[in-house]
């Protein structure tokens, strides 16, 4: 890990920033802050990949879609596979999957439950994939029939999804000033377990996607949005 750590900065050091100095400084910032292993290791990681997409020449695309090729972020797994075939027919819910009151919901996870003050209380409220003590891992938030829906999910934990992303419509954006990802196309989405197996059966094809995670509670909002709703939403998350 040391090693790689150290080529990663000797890496951040070496590109050039001609056009967006702003973002170089962020990345480097983040490089050198002391923080906890783990969330330093995110940032790193997806700093350094956010920068490398920012600064390379158009000639270099390439390179930024092998660096992108397969990114873990905010406990969700992005694999770019262009030509994979999407889900068809009715996806089963995640792991033992059941609806809630909003207060039952949040006093069955161990994160705080926040609501977007853009689209206000949800419509349902699901939680799913309890541990023993009865602790649920996901806490789904759903709107205009659940054709619009935000998991929220501890972050720390092992990746809870897996997309598939094919060809073009995969980048950085910013929430609260933070990194994010947009999936700005149809893509398949499945669960990973609490064992870290792919749950095949809940595969769907998801709608465009929005990733962040903000103190160490990672989202995906997903719907029928623009980028700038899905980012306008997001950060009115109260």
């Amino acid at each position: 890990m040391d090693d790689l750590e150290r080529e990663l900065r000797d890496l951040a050091g070496w590109l050039r920033t001609p056009e967006p100095p702003e973002v170089a400084a962020r990345v480097r910032a983040r490089l050198t802050a002391p923080e906890p292993a783990r969330r330093r290791w995110r940032y790193l990681v997806a700093a350094l990949v956010a920068l490398v997409v920012a600064v390379l020449p158009p000639g270099r695309a390439a390179v930024a879609d092998a660096v992108a090729g397969l990114l873990r972020f905010a406990g969700i797994t992005i694999v770019s596979s262009p030509g994979s075939a999407l889900p068809t027919g009715t996806a089963s819910p995640l792991p033992s999957q059941r609806s809630a009151a909003l207060v039952e919901a949040q006093r069955k996870v161990h994160f705080p439950i926040r609501l977007p003050a853009k689209l206000g209380p949800p419509e349902e409220v699901l939680v799913a994939d309890p541990d023993a003590t009865g602790a649920c891992r996901v806490a789904t938030l759903l709107y205009r029939g659940g054709a619009l829906r935000i998991d929220a999910f501890d972050g720390r934990l092992d990746p809870a999804f897996q997309k598939q992303a094919g060809g073009p419509g995969v980048e950085w954006v910013q929430v609260d000033g933070d990194f994010a990802i947009w999936i700005g196309g149809p893509h398949s989405v499945t669960y990973v377990d609490r064992t870290g197996a792919v749950r095949v059966e809940t595969a769907r094809l998801a709608a465009s996607t929005l990733i962040w995670q903000e103190a160490e509670v990672s989202y995906r909002l997903e719907g029928d949005l623009t980028m700038s709703e899905a980012i306008e939403i997001a950060n009115s998350l109260d």
